[in-house]
């Protein structure tokens, strides 16, 4: 496991651009860390770093939100809300998975039997002082 302190919103986002260079797709990251983490922080950066410049929404209330860069889909989920994954089977979730996407999934503990397994999995942790946030990254 690597871990990285990350002082400030902005050196979370720059980390997370950096990252988003070595991935390709198709590729599963599961993104893990309590409320308020910034892992919609970390997304914001990672589409960034794939080259997307608009608008980047949390799908906290959407559950989902794509992007697409250079006929790479970009899938961010918010899976907190989720209480049975048979919820995500309803709304044709498993849709979203192909050859040319790239999922980052929040809370994938909430259905990690029903998704696909992860090539990575990354967690943002709040040091005790709450200063800064510490990204804990496993393959």
């Amino acid at each position: 496991m690597k871990t990285i302190l990350l002082n400030t919103p902005e050196e979370t986002e720059n980390t997370a651009a950096k990252l988003a260079l070595q991935i390709q797709a198709p590729c599963h990251i599961y993104l893990e860390g309590q409320l308020g983490a910034g892992k919609t922080t970390f997304v914001k950066g990672f589409l960034r770093g794939c080259g997307y410049t608009g608008l980047v929404k949390s799908p906290t209330y959407t559950l989902v939100e794509t992007y697409v860069v250079n006929d790479v889909v970009i899938l961010h989920a918010d899976l907190y809300r989720i209480k049975d994954p048979f919820e995500l089977e309803e709304m044709g979730f498993r849709d979203y998975f192909s050859a040319n996407t790239i999922a980052l999934i929040e809370w994938a503990s909430h259905a990690a039997d029903w998704l696909p397994k992860p090539q990575f999995s990354w967690a943002l942790k709040i040091p005790s002082d709450g200063k800064g946030r510490i990204l804990e990254m496993c393959e």
